[in-house]
């Protein structure tokens, strides 16, 4: 279908805009996914994925991702999800991810991608070094990169490397599906044999490229609402071709509707017909402290499109230069981010630190301030249980 050909764009207003994101990633309502690890499947399923980063001046980011939408989320349920339920593993999305067991076979086809192509990152690991590693799982069952203590220490090769050869062994066998992350104590990794983690008589089948590339749109269909290229393919660029073939088909087939967003009306948007249908007319009036790796944050331009705000992660930015804060979070007010707050965890002390609040939004900033620390309490709670 050529663009000439493409029926004529919906015009859809930002705030609708803003109301069907955050309706998707369920930011409208108080417990969406219910409780326990139970709600962590089933968030993680609906969102797609969790993004998983060591950053630690406050809670890390996965399980601040799944508390925004759990309230009565707790560690424990997400290790209970990852290790026992087995009902979500880690992978790459855009980043290392949860992401769920259900829709492992869309992820066979990257595993064997890595195993023909490996990134340069590996070069350096060797047969034996594989075989190694490999070998220690097979006969003694799983284990972390702190049970190998017999390596021939060798030289950093990068800020982010280990001396231990093993260690980018074990990172290359999860790449390529050797193995799984059973386990985590913190960010410490348990390896496993993927088939014996999974308990599989045999793999499931792995799915075909344009299977792929189906489970990508509905995925962003589901978590986004509105979605473009850019967003659907985030960091994969390569599939943007195939991406856009499949978005024409749907458009043909009218299960989706093109839709130009104001202010952006040059940017190709799309959703799906029965969510134009059912735009929601107001956003509740909510109040959520976000993660800056939050799925509603980590798309900066998307994220500036849609809510006039351009968000600034500043962890790596010198001090001088900061304008939000070492770790700011937005602070997403019904369907407005109204503020952005740097937070540190004084783990001593046991109490959140507030290091600099920036207004950004409209309206009355003491209206909003109450009910934002009532919510900076609730999030104190949940940094420091009991």
């Amino acid at each position: 279908m050529s663009r000439s050909s493409s029926p004529v764009p919906v015009p859809l207003s930002k705030a609708a805009a803003r109301r069907i994101w955050i309706a998707a990633q369920r930011l409208d309502r108080l417990q969406p996914f219910g409780e326990g690890a139970e709600a962590v499947r089933a968030a993680v399923e609906h969102l797609g994925y969790v993004q998983i980063d060591t950053i630690h001046v406050i809670e890390r980011c996965h399980h601040h991702i799944l508390w925004t939408r759990i309230p009565a989320y707790r560690r424990e349920h997400l290790h209970q999800a990852q290790a026992v339920d087995k009902t979500v593993f880690e992978y790459w999305t855009h980043a290392l991810s949860y992401v769920p067991t259900r829709d492992l076979r869309f992820f066979l086809p990257d595993m064997k991608r890595h195993r023909q192509s490996p990134k340069r990152w590996f070069d350096s690991v060797t047969k034996a070094d594989l075989h190694k590693v490999l070998t220690l799982i097979r006969e003694e069952g799983a284990l972390s990169i702190r049970d190998i203590d017999d390596d021939v220490l060798v030289e950093k090769d990068h800020p982010w490397a280990s001396r231990k050869p093993s260690k980018r062994a074990l990172q290359m066998a999860f790449h390529t599906g050797a193995l799984t992350i059973g386990e985590r104590s913190g960010m410490l990794k348990s390896y496993e044999l993927m088939e014996r983690h999974f308990g599989w008589d045999k793999p499931p089948r792995p799915a075909s490229e344009p299977q792929v590339v189906d489970y990508l749109l509905d995925r962003a269909l589901r978590s986004q609402g509105v979605v473009g290229l850019d967003s659907i393919c985030y960091l994969d660029p390569r599939r943007k071709t195939a991406m856009r073939a499949a978005i024409e088909a749907r458009v043909r087939r009218k299960t989706l509707l093109p839709v130009a967003v104001e202010g952006a009306e040059r940017v190709e948007h799309w959703m799906r017909p029965e969510d134009w249908a059912a735009i929601p007319s107001s956003a509740p009036d909510l109040v959520h402290i976000l993660s800056p790796f939050d799925p509603l944050v980590i798309q900066r331009k998307r994220l500036e499109l849609f809510f006039g705000y351009g968000h600034r992660f500043e962890a790596y930015v010198p001090k001088e230069k900061r304008v939000f804060g070492y770790f700011a979070l937005p602070v997403l007010v019904g369907d407005e981010i109204v503020a952005v707050i740097d937070l540190k965890a004084d783990r001593k002390n046991r109490v959140l630190l507030v290091q600099q609040w920036t207004w950004t939004g409209r309206g009355s900033a003491a209206a909003h301030q109450t009910r934002i620390e009532e919510t900076l309490h609730r999030f104190d709670h949940f940094q420091f249980p009991a």
